[in-house]
């Protein structure tokens, strides 16, 4: 039953990543893109956490972390770069 929870959850965060990556490429400015970039590294986080339950293999933890840690700077870094004067579109 949780796998079959956790199939259904993998597919809606598949059709929210293509969702997403329509925002990335349609997006007027450069924050929406960093925002869109920032949401599509979590969704890859949570599908690598839905494939971890599914799999049963917990290898994937990881890279969940390493992944969410480097997002989250790399978003703050672009966050102040953008406040501090950056180019806009």
């Amino acid at each position: 039953m949780i796998v079959l929870g956790a199939k259904i959850a993998l597919y809606i965060l598949i059709a929210a990543f293509v969702l997403v990556m329509y925002r990335l490429i349609k997006g007027p400015e450069l924050a929406d893109r960093v925002i869109a970039i920032d949401l599509l590294a979590f969704l890859a986080a949570g599908m690598m956490l839905l494939t971890m339950i599914i799999t049963g293999k917990k290898e994937y933890m990881d890279i969940v972390i390493i992944l969410s840690l480097v997002v989250f700077i790399a978003t703050v870094a672009i966050s102040k770069y953008l406040t501090k004067g950056g180019q806009h579109d």
